[in-house]
């Protein structure tokens, strides 16, 4: 019997490429959401939450036909507390996507973007205050520039900047919540997407009840833009998830930034929102604050990938290379593999 053939050199390669396009593309998606969601301002922002809320089931669905991923719902349903927090963070996640919608289309982008900028701060911040985590250096030094920031830009706008702390504060409580239910982005969206469904089914019954609906007033592109929202909320979800599995966590965590990056982007170009000095000195401290985090990030992943090669290297010198020393590797490539981030975008 003939032995099977090495791996190709170019396969991890092309794995490579493919998360890397993949990952631009989801965070691309994510940062072009300013430009979309002014096209169904007719609507207002909680017509347009509920049609997200409806499509988003049905597109998810779709894929979920389509991929046959349909395992993970029977043993879900004999878990009480874990509906329980699947409702809760459909609950956190709506409010996320309706302050968003609003702060969009009452001309907020840049304040919208902020809110994704300074998510990684807060998140870090719950992390200190709820699950009990201790900070390194670097890493208290960036939340101290981002309290610095955040001061800032309050004297800047004459008031704290509420939308933005809202939207970091809500995806923060978010992806506090998801890690405690622990489904994968696809099945989360779902999970979430079905219970948000019958509320916002409802709301559009009555809105059609009313007379107030736009659905079908405002024309045939109108109702198919409406029917688009599921559509885009799970095309770049799907986009990470094949992204994170292929790309390491210290290029996901910088990719990610492109999408905040993009909206503010659109906000000072296309929709001509004012940035006098004192807020670029606000957005100027934040960045310095991500610069800092990143920073830390990629000295601890080159620090912990010298760690495992000289464990590696002890593993085989201790127990040779034969099928202990084997375990003895694979067992410490599993004790050290990051886990996969959050989608920090949009919740998506």
């Amino acid at each position: 019997m003939n032995a099977p053939a090495p791996p190709s050199r170019s396969e991890p390669r092309n794995e490579t490429r493919t998360g890397l396009i993949c990952s631009f593309a989801a965070y691309g998606i994510w940062g072009l959401f300013p430009l979309y969601w002014p096209l169904l301002d007719a609507a207002g922002p909680v017509e347009i939450l509920a049609h997200r809320m409806v499509w988003s089931l049905a597109a998810v669905v779709v894929v979920l036909l389509v991929t046959r991923r349909w395992a993970w719902i029977r043993p879900l349903l004999r878990q009480p507390r874990r509906i329980g927090m699947i409702a809760l963070g459909a609950a956190t996640i709506s409010v996320n996507w309706g302050i968003y919608i609003w702060g969009v289309n009452s001309g907020h982008v840049v304040e919208t973007s902020l809110g994704y900028f300074i998510n990684p701060l807060v998140s870090i911040a719950f992390g200190v205050v709820v699950l009990r985590e201790r900070l390194r250096a670097a890493q208290w030094a960036a939340v101290g520039v981002g309290v610095a920031a955040v001061l800032v830009l309050a004297v800047a706008y004459g008031k704290p900047p509420w939308i933005a702390l809202a939207i970091a504060a809500s995806f923060g409580t978010y992806s506090l919540i998801k890690k405690q239910v622990g489904l994968d982005g696809l099945e989360s969206l779902a999970a979430e997407t079905a219970v948000q469904f019958l509320p916002a089914l409802g709301f559009l019954v009555f809105l059609g009840a009313t007379g107030d609906s736009t659905f079908v007033s405002e024309g045939a592109g109108h109702t198919a833009l409406l029917m688009c929202s599921g559509a885009i909320t799970a095309v770049p979800l799907i986009l990470f998830g094949t992204a994170a599995v292929r790309l390491p966590l210290s290029v996901v965590g910088m990719v990610q930034y492109l999408a905040p990056t993009f909206q503010f982007a659109l906000g000072l170009l296309v929709f001509h929102e004012g940035m006098p000095a004192e807020r670029w000195a606000g957005f100027g401290l934040v960045w310095l604050a991500l610069a800092v985090l990143t920073w830390d990030a990629l000295r601890t992943t080159r620090r912990a990938r010298a760690e495992l090669r000289t464990a590696r290297a002890a593993a085989v010198g201790a127990t040779g290379t034969g099928a202990a020393g084997a375990t003895a590797i694979r067992n410490t490539e599993v004790t050290t593999a990051p886990q996969a981030p959050e989608v920090t975008a949009q919740g998506q």
